[in-house]
């Protein structure tokens, strides 16, 4: 049976869930963020699986630019925060030039928040409280992966997995791993994307005004429109 191959240029969809105009916008970015994020929440599971999820670039030492998706773990006043492996691939880019954009795709809101900033590591305290929250297999999981390494099979990581199960049953303290930790994202711009109709969209974005990155202080923000 032949299947009749998809053609992107006929998928076109109407964006008319909302607007976003300057006198809806909040004064400072960390409101703004907020108030979009529990709308994304608010869409549900079905909708948006991991509102959370936000897919990330960085440019390595060969000059290569890669994304992936990771998933927002705090937001305040300082700026975002994700955790990975300090071995990853993305973490020795990170190393190599902390630059870094984020973008959050909530499509059944017809929304894009798209952040630039510098990425540097939070306290091994603040990874230490993050990590104790997780599920204890996932505790494993950060011990068993040596990310973004070469492995021969899957049975590898099953196989090492296994052996930590029976290092630290269910309900035992799971050591915060060496090489595991946190990124805070520190914003120099922050950009809410809201689709409109006839591809109109509403493009308004935050950049910073000083010296001062408080996600917090509407005084250390000006507020421009983009074309879209």
């Amino acid at each position: 049976m032949s299947i009749d191959t998809p053609n992107p240029s006929d998928m076109r969809i109407v964006y008319d869930k909302d607007q976003l105009t300057e006198v809806d916008l909040a004064s400072n970015p960390l409101d703004q963020f907020t108030k979009w994020l529990a709308d994304a929440v608010a869409e549900g599971r079905e909708a948006l699986i991991e509102p959370n999820a936000m897919v990330i670039a960085v440019r390595n030492t060969d000059d290569v630019i890669s994304t992936r998706s990771v998933l927002l773990k705090g937001i305040d006043a300082r700026g975002l925060t994700f955790y990975t492996n300090y071995g990853s691939a993305k973490a020795d880019a990170i190393a190599a030039n902390s630059q870094v954009s984020v973008t959050f795709p909530w499509y059944p809101l017809h929304r894009q928040v798209n952040v630039i900033g510098t990425a540097t590591k939070v306290s091994r305290e603040e990874s230490g409280a993050y990590f104790e929250t997780r599920p204890h297999g996932s505790k494993l999981g950060a011990i068993v992966s040596a990310q973004s390494s070469v492995i021969d099979s899957r049975e590898v990581l099953e196989t090492r997995m296994k052996e930590l199960e029976a290092q630290y049953p269910e309900g035992t303290h799971v050591p915060l791993p060496d090489v595991w930790g946190g990124y805070l994202i520190t914003v120099s711009a922050i950009e809410f994307w809201q689709g409109r109709r006839s591809r109109l969209h509403d493009r308004l974005r935050f950049v910073k005004a000083g010296d001062s990155s408080d996600l917090s202080d509407p005084s250390a923000w000006k507020v421009i429109r983009l074309s879209p």
